[in-house]
């Protein structure tokens, strides 16, 4: 998944067991973006390094893939863990320049409303505020989510939800979905005077927001948590795919940590709830990237179990997965296929690797459904399957997007993107339309 947020400081959580892994070649998605945000801030992803006690990129990867805890980097309090992630942001938004090359490392100032961005002086705050104020506000949001992002790890967000009341097709988006949690109130309530809030907000730095601003982050962020089990939802329905007529395999395609770090075997049991009844469902998630955790077991030769969502995992790239298991029938063959921000549209070296999937995904006539981040991405991923001669079925924005806004870890100062806010279904291949139709197509 090509994330534009990449760079944050990596989770602290347990240690992991390393296990085998299949050799895989392919552009590193996630070296790619860091690197790439040197190229707005110059060094930017060096100052990540050095304020995590790490040595290079492959340090950083270990922490995301579980191999190394916190405290091998020298994360050892929580407050250390929110202060070398705050200082990772810490370089002017105006004149680009990190905290080493001003006279006074200590001069940056946060601007006070957003809590979010810095500056080295007035000099370029009062240069940079006709733009930032564009933006102002839903920085505010981006800084708030990004911290109590953090109960997502300690298990406090989402809360239990419950089986849907309404049939799928009547739930028209997120107003519909929270309309169907019994007691919503009184489980965020929970969340906010919960142990692990007040921890956060005692170490974080900052001042506690007010309990409805926090109330509102939780809400933001259970989107994100249900987004991607939610549009899987959407894909099937979209393809006329019922799970209740007989069991299921989805592929989660180009899978990496934005998907599996820390993810647990009932991260997708929301599937349940939407289809209850369910034949048994089975989300095989296949990257170079897949982080080592509870899903990375083999994918199931057999129907999943009847009213369960089964998660496994393959590391590795799509179309190895597919000779080594699908066509031996080690794994079933998909009913759907999924890429999460696949992001073959940044750069030539992102789109060589997906090539073969992309071809594969063509030739097979496998219904897929991606997502993008934004409106711009969805027009330069089209132009790209278009010219591939894949048969776009429709494309559309998502009601089931995350609502959490998320900026340009090194431009801040652009709109901010959603996860999965639109999304590209795809059967096969066909003579289609050119490119500049699609775009303008209703």
């Amino acid at each position: 998944t090509a994330q534009p947020n990449v760079g944050a400081a990596p989770k602290t959580g347990r240690s992991k067991k390393l296990t085998e892994e299949p050799a895989a070649r392919a552009p590193d998605v996630d070296s790619l973006g860091f690197q790439a945000m040197d190229r707005n801030v110059p060094g930017l992803s060096h100052v990540i390094l050095q304020k995590l006690n790490m040595k290079s990129y492959e340090d950083y990867k270990s922490a995301m893939d579980g191999r190394k805890s916190g405290s091998d980097f020298g994360i050892r309090t929580y407050f250390d863990m929110f202060q070398k992630m705050e200082d990772t942001f810490k370089f002017c938004v105006e004149c680009k320049k990190l905290p080493d090359a001003l006279p006074d490392p200590r001069s940056l100032r946060r601007c006070k409303r957003c809590q979010n961005v810095y500056y080295c002086g007035m000099a370029c705050q009062r240069a940079n505020w006709p733009l930032h104020k564009k933006f102002c506000k839903k920085l505010k949001l981006v800084a708030l989510d990004r911290l109590v992002e953090w109960l997502v790890f300690t298990g406090d967000i989402p809360f239990p939800t419950e089986t849907w009341t309404k049939p799928t097709w009547e739930v028209k988006g997120w107003e519909d979905w929270f309309s169907m949690q019994e007691q919503l109130e009184e489980k965020l309530g929970a969340i906010v005077a919960g142990r692990y809030m007040t921890l956060l907000w005692a170490n974080a730095g900052k001042p506690r927001p007010e309990d409805a601003e926090l109330r509102e982050s939780i809400r933001r962020l259970v989107t994100d948590f249900h987004s991607r089990p939610l549009t899987i939802g959407l894909g099937l329905r979209l393809f006329g795919i019922d799970p209740l007529a007989k069991p299921l395999t989805v592929h989660v395609v180009g899978a990496s940590h934005v998907e599996t770090l820390n993810t647990r075997l009932t991260d997708y049991d929301e599937l349940t709830r939407m289809f209850p009844g369910h034949q048994g469902m089975e989300m095989v998630m296949v990257g170079v990237d897949v982080v080592d955790g509870p899903i990375m077991r083999p994918p199931l030769a057999t129907p999943a179990p009847r009213g369960r969502v089964y998660l496994s995992s393959y590391k590795g790239l799509y179309h190895d997965f597919w000779e080594s298991h699908v066509e031996t029938k080690l794994a079933t063959r998909p009913d759907l296929v999924v890429g999460f921000h696949p992001g073959f549209h940044a750069c030539p070296d992102l789109l060589a690797g997906w090539l073969p999937t992309l071809l594969l995904l063509r030739d097979y006539r496998l219904p897929v459904l991606f997502t993008v981040y934004s409106e711009q991405e969805l027009k330069a991923s089209l132009q790209i399957l278009v010219e591939l001669e894949s048969h776009i079925v429709t494309y559309a924005s998502n009601p089931f997007a995350s609502l959490r806004p998320e900026q340009v870890y090194s431009s801040p100062n652009k709109a901010p993107v959603y996860c999965s806010s639109h999304y590209i279904a795809q059967l096969g291949a066909e003579d289609v339309p050119g490119a500049d139709e699609l775009e303008d197509d209703d």
